[in-house]
């Protein structure tokens, strides 16, 4: 069977109010465009129904780039027909045609959305029979429990939509309805997936990479921003402003004048300091990082509290009760992991023997010998800031 159409579904949208339902709708419509016309897929329109989405589109890739954007829970290649439930019945059997083997079982999945003349269990009935006598040959036998294929009946108010396959998409919210945030991203495994979680629950994206200078290379660099470039995949229609920090001359001083276990807390700290002034220039809601609770001596959560000290910002944490191994699996699906792990060196300021329970009079201490906000100015200075 040819599809040229694909239903698309949405999540948490629908449980919004009328008005920002329907721009939530618009905005998600809007991403869809962006993402089909980023990857090269043909399009007649996009039609919006309460609680579904429908794109007019046979190309055979859509479905699965649809799923990609942020907002859609699933989307299915379907075929189009009248309400009239001969007409229904029809494509249901040319479908079941297609899709069920020998001695296969086989159930029908029936919803109806609007004032129709049968129950949903009426329409799966009709249907089912009609699939039944088309295959009958084939010994099928109806299972509704476990069956090994699914046909799924939609009707609606002026059109009915049969399907066999459902791809599920990535859910969230559309991106662009809950305003920018400034992502600190270091190329390692943590920090893009914090920043796609992000982007997932709706945000714009701010990506700023704090470079090591002397302290790392230019591979750590590089990784930082092909992940940034990976992000940006799922970014349609989006610009991303991509902030390069001068970091190396920062972490000297805190080795040098500083007691050197706190390093690291230091180091987090300064990189508050100087993101929340490029938030507050592009006008951001908040931080992003990659932090997990107890990963690293600096997000244990002595030193997390330590790194928020006069800090007078929001700073979310969307890793922070996630283990490796589920962070590691969130950077498979979207693309990240392998470009995270390429060899680079990343920071050779560690400490060998770094704090982990660090003590906020020492540090309030030790802060005053350095000027901070003339190190966060310095490092503002020689920010270099290039768009993707």
């Amino acid at each position: 069977m040819d599809f040229h159409c694909v239903m698309v579904r949405y999540g948490e949208i629908g449980i919004k109010s009328e008005q920002i339902r329907a721009k939530y709708e618009r905005l998600l419509v809007k991403n869809i465009e962006a993402m089909l016309r980023e990857n090269g897929i043909p399009f007649e329109d996009i039609v919006r129904e309460r609680g579904r989405i429908f794109v007019l589109s046979g190309d055979r890739r859509a479905p699965d780039i649809i799923a990609r954007v942020f907002g859609v829970v699933s989307s299915s290649p379907v075929a189009v027909t009248g309400t009239d439930i001969k007409d229904v019945q029809g494509t249901a059997a040319a479908l079941g045609r297609e899709t069920i083997g020998m001695n296969s079982s086989f159930a029908i999945r029936a919803r109806r959305a609007g004032d129709q003349p049968y129950t949903s269990q009426e329409i799966g009935r009709m249907c089912g029979d009609a699939v039944f006598e088309a295959v009958r040959e084939r010994n099928p036998r109806v299972d509704l429990k476990g069956p090994d294929h699914e046909i799924f009946v939609e009707m609606r108010e002026s059109r009915s939509y049969v399907f066999s396959k459902i791809i599920k998409g990535v859910g969230g919210m559309p991106m662009g309805s809950q305003g920018k945030m400034v992502a600190l991203i270091s190329g390692g495994i943590d920090s893009p997936v914090a920043a796609w979680l992000m982007m997932r629950r709706g945000c714009d994206l701010i990506p700023v990479f704090f470079n090591n200078g002397k302290f790392s290379d230019k591979d750590y660099t590089e990784r930082a921003m092909d992940t940034i470039k990976k992000l940006k995949e799922w970014a349609p229609g989006r610009t991303f402003k991509i902030y390069e920090v001068p970091h190396g001359d920062s972490l000297r001083e805190f080795i040098d004048r500083g007691n050197v276990k706190y390093t690291c807390v230091f180091c987090k700290h300064m990189m508050y300091r100087t993101a929340i002034e490029i938030a507050k220039k592009e006008g951001a809601h908040g931080l992003i990082t990659g932090s997990s609770l107890g990963q690293v001596a600096s997000q244990t959560s002595d030193n997390l509290m330590i790194e928020h000290y006069r800090i007078d910002f929001p700073i979310y944490h969307p890793l922070i009760g996630l283990d490796k191994n589920e962070i590691v699996e969130i950077a498979r699906k979207i693309g990240t992991y392998d470009i995270s792990v390429r060899p680079a060196t990343c920071c050779k300021a560690v400490p060998k023997h770094p704090s982990i329970h660090g003590q906020l009079e020492e540090i309030e201490r030790i802060e005053a010998d350095f000027d901070m906000k003339a190190l966060a100015r310095r490092e503002l200075d020689g920010a270099v800031m290039t768009t993707l």
